[in-house]
């Protein structure tokens, strides 16, 4: 991913029915982005980028990919690790 690479993913498990994680993720030991969310969706798992509520009441991404492919690749290694983290708690 152009010298983008994820080197740690922290996945923090909640239990609600949408709100599955937080997640906080690494890029190449140096830079970290807190408080993405998975969120149990009408179409399946996605992940939800870290906002703010705007006086509207909207809210907006206050870190994001700028392309589907960036988005795709992140969204896929969080949800590994969090199937990774599922699996760990299923053994316990």
């Amino acid at each position: 991913m152009n010298g983008l690479n994820i080197t740690e993913v922290r996945v923090s498990v909640r239990e609600d029915p949408k709100l599955k994680a937080f997640v906080s993720i690494t890029f190449n030991d140096c830079f970290v982005i807190r408080g993405l969310k998975i969120i149990e969706g009408n179409k399946g798992m996605f992940v939800a980028m870290p906002s703010r509520k705007k006086p509207d009441g909207t809210f907006q991404d206050i870190a994001h990919p700028i392309n589907n492919e960036t988005r795709a690749w992140m969204e896929g290694e969080v949800l590994k690790a969090y199937q990774r983290e599922m699996e760990k708690q299923l053994v316990r």
